[in-house]
């Protein structure tokens, strides 16, 4: 009596997605003969730095309102995966395994020793029956008549390798073009474009207020309806924080449209009106009319900002509150909730680069993430047109991806 050989699977690439996957098949597929190739010299190299080395493995979602807010790609899909795995999930797969987790204020949750490699050598230790392949760069995914599928390498001497199911976990590709090992296949790919960059500004005097961080500012592009929220740091080059990222993920295609060339407006009172604001000025003029101007201000700003924002309107700084007219008045005000600074560039963030662009959605079932059009194939992670803003998005997408698509190639 003959029995069936057991499934070969490959993982292309050895990110949070393609180990997660990995790891779900060996656990529930004993049989299986898993095999991870990664292309370069580590797995799991991207989270290591994530989170700035603390690894922001996912967020609480208690402050989501709506999931296209923090996936601005894919909200739809990662709305149906969350069903089958969730960020409750995810931080119960970790506990289980030892990791203690936090989760801070601002909803992001990390592991409580603050250590981006407890989480990776939490994951390795799960690849202990896995095989993996380092330097092994996948260039050409092919298909056969009897659905195998072949997997040759930029390194001809690696030879090539057959596998019965695929799961693609290669990340994001900052460079359209990247994603030609899938050619054979004849896919729809979302041309990839830059997500989650600070934004450059050449203002001499901004710059010098490099490390300022106002808490809680709104941000747009003129123009447009973008808008996004959260805290501002100023940098050497220009504007960064949470608030310039969310805007960057937003608006990432119109800003690569116009080769991020475009102006940025910036209210720094949050959420304030222009009647808040002139009521806010008028305020402080009225107690503190001997004052000069220089002397007092909104308390969610520091005094250097505020000269910045006082001569930006026009204003001396030395001048007495009470001297201020009504012209004085609209001009602080619009200042204060409509500054408008031109950008001219973008400021990458060195390994947590994330793009926005991929495999499209439309070339996949939702349930599954599997190919509609090659059986055995899956996808999971940024190699697919979803991504997120910061916060602990992206991972969980991966985690949530991975671990959808390992379960249904076994199925």
């Amino acid at each position: 009596m003959y029995s069936t050989p057991p499934h070969k699977y490959a993982i292309i690439g050895g990110g949070a997605a393609g180990c997660f996957a990995a790891i779900f098949i060996a656990e529930h597929d004993p049989s299986a003969h898993v095999t991870i190739y990664e292309a370069g010299t580590r797995l799991l190299a991207k989270v290591a730095v994530t989170g700035g080395g603390r690894c922001n493995l996912t967020n609480s979602f208690e402050g989501v309102k709506s999931l296209e807010r923090v996936y601005p790609r894919g909200h739809r899909l990662m709305k149906r995966l969350f069903c089958t795995f969730d960020h409750r999930e995810a931080m119960s797969w970790f506990e289980q395994r030892g990791v203690r987790l936090v989760t801070q204020d601002d909803h992001c949750v990390f592991p409580r020793s603050q250590d981006a490699m407890e989480i990776v050598a939490t994951l390795h230790r799960g690849l202990k029956d896995v095989e993996v392949k380092v330097r092994h760069r996948v260039s050409r995914l092919s298909r056969d008549e009897q659905g195998r599928y072949h997997l040759l390498f930029s390194n001809e001497m690696l030879g090539e390798k057959t596998a019965d199911r695929v799961i693609v976990t290669t990340g994001g590709w900052p460079k359209h073009g990247e994603q030609g090992f899938l050619a054979p296949l004849g896919l729809k790919i979302e041309k990839p474009v830059a997500s989650l960059f600070g934004l450059c500004v050449n203002n001499g005097a901004l710059h010098e207020l490099t490390g300022t961080v106002v808490e809680d500012v709104v941000v747009g592009l003129t123009g447009s309806r973008l808008r996004a929220e959260g805290p501002l740091l100023i940098t050497h080059w220009g504007l960064s924080g949470p608030a310039i990222l969310r805007l960057s993920s937003y608006g990432a295609r119109q800003l690569a449209e116009v080769n991020y060339r475009a102006t940025l407006s910036v209210n720094w009172l949050g959420e304030t009106d222009e009647a808040s604001a002139l009521g806010l000025i008028g305020e402080m003029a009225v107690k503190h009319s001997s004052k000069q101007l220089a002397s007092v201000y909104p308390m969610v700003l520091n005094s250097r900002l505020w000269r910045f924002l006082l001569e930006q309107s026009g204003l001396n700084p030395m001048q007495r509150w009470g001297e201020l007219g009504k012209k004085s008045y609209h001009k602080l005000a619009n200042t204060l909730i409509n500054s408008c600074y031109p950008i001219n560039g973008r400021n990458r963030m060195k390994e947590e680069f994330v793009t926005c662009g991929g495999v499209a959605l439309s070339e996949i079932h939702p349930h599954s993430l599997e190919s509609k059009h090659h059986p055995g194939l899956f996808f999971a992670g940024e190699v697919l047109d979803v991504d997120a803003v910061t916060g602990g998005f992206n991972l969980q997408a991966a985690w949530t991806m991975g671990r959808v698509a390992a379960q249904h190639a076994i199925d």
